[in-house]
């Protein structure tokens, strides 16, 4: 088989993937098994809408007052559910890096 046919169907996949990631992340519903996962990792979530323009959303280390600490993940987004996947990779990376959040 030609190479570039495989890669032209490897993309079609990974196109066909990502939309399906989309139709399921990008809803409300979406929004709660990020946030059910992100509780598992012991992380709570505040997500603020502002007036039309944006939503922020920021994941802090359970059992905080929730202040913006170097453990928190957090993002800016037009869309709901855009916020709040890129805050869960933020916070998700910081834990990886080895930014392990105190636990009190």
């Amino acid at each position: 088989m030609n190479l570039g046919i495989i890669d032209a169907r490897a993309r079609l996949l990974r196109a066909a993937e990502l939309q399906l990631l989309h139709r399921c992340f990008d809803t409300w519903r979406g929004i709660g098994d990020v946030v059910a996962g992100m509780a598992r990792q012991d992380f709570d979530l505040e997500l603020r809408r502002f007036n039309g323009r944006g939503w922020r959303a920021m994941f802090f280390p359970s059992g905080f007052e929730h202040s913006l600490t170097s453990h928190a993940g957090h993002a800016w987004a037009r869309s709901p559910w855009e916020a709040v996947q890129r805050a869960s990779g933020d916070a998700l990376y910081k834990l990886r890096a080895g930014e392990t959040a105190p636990r009190d």
